[in-house]
């Protein structure tokens, strides 16, 4: 009796020392980048540069991109590219997580029976600046990204045109959203910051933020298999945070926007307005805080910052 219960002990003390030599997840503390696809490149740079005042390709966020790209703030860009095929519903692609660790990060995947890209170093055109980066699919067959950047992001000032600094959020069409928890909840560590409807009783949307930051993503549920182009442009979308959502309409016209779309307060509480690229894809404005209460469920992380 003795020798089996020394050899459970031994055998739980083996497995306590294997579990604790597994790689611990990194900080993952906001968004990187995101692309959109565009059939016509040429008038989403006009849309972003012009309309929302954005710098395109010169922004040193840009400075390792492969595309063309719009710099947003410190570290977050814009990458616009063309689809891979004709068909309807292409709009938000790869959504990239900035991490403090991209090798630790990638062996923490991988012993989770993630499959990971290679690592790639990017440089930029500044000597002390560039990326670390690879890439994954989640399990619904979205592009996922992670990178670490050494040096200097931004080393100029923002335009004095643009509507908001902060990329804060960016959402896509989820069918199972058990198989992606089980990603980007149960492995990455994101929680639930808000989830609502359009009706208090159903929920239509679910926020899941960065485990070490205050930047989501939002799940976009119960959306119909046959969607049209339109209904797919306002699901799949980025978010902008803005202070103040009046001032951000001025400068939105200052800027030459003609839309007749009118800031209010959503679901969740916060001032927004939207507005769409020349693909139909929704770009709002939000405000980082909710001026009253949500609906549905309350906050459970903070609220991300200019």
């Amino acid at each position: 009796m003795k020798r089996a219960t020394l050899g459970v002990v031994t055998l739980l003390c083996c497995f306590i020392a294997s579990a604790d030599d597994l790689p611990k997840r990194p900080r993952i503390v906001g968004i990187g980048s995101v692309s959109i696809y565009s059939r016509n490149r040429e008038d989403a740079l006009d849309f972003y540069s012009n309309r929302l005042g954005y710098r395109k390709d010169t922004h040193s966020a840009c400075a390792s991109a492969p595309h063309n790209c719009i710099g947003i703030d410190s570290g977050q860009r814009l990458d616009i590219i063309s689809p891979s095929s004709p068909a309807e519903g292409h709009f938000v692609g790869e959504i990239t997580f900035q991490t403090n660790d991209i090798y630790e990060l990638r062996s923490y995947l991988n012993s989770r029976q993630v499959k990971t890209s290679e690592v790639v170093k990017t440089a930029g055109d500044r000597t002390h600046y560039f990326t670390l980066g690879f890439n994954v699919i989640d399990p619904e067959s979205h592009p996922v990204g992670f990178v670490e950047y050494e040096g200097c992001v931004v080393c100029e000032g923002d335009p004095d045109g643009s509507v908001g600094r902060h990329l804060i959020h960016a959402g896509f069409v989820v069918h199972d959203r058990n198989a992606e928890d089980k990603f980007y909840k149960d492995i990455l560590g994101f929680h639930v910051y808000w989830h609502g409807g359009r009706k208090d009783d159903e929920t239509d949307w679910v926020d899941m933020q960065v485990p070490d930051g205050a930047d989501w993503i939002e799940y976009m549920l119960n959306v119909p298999a046959n969607a049209d182009h339109r209904l797919l442009g306002v699901m799949n979308h980025i978010a902008l945070g803005v202070p103040d959502i009046h001032a951000a309409e001025k400068q939105l016209r200052a800027n030459g926007w003609s839309g007749d779309e009118q800031p209010k307060i959503g679901r969740d509480g916060k001032w927004q307005l939207n507005l769409y690229d020349p693909d139909q894809t929704r770009v709002e404005l939000m405000e980082f805080t909710p001026a009253k209460e949500p609906c549905c469920s309350p906050y459970t992380g903070p609220h991300p910052k200019p």
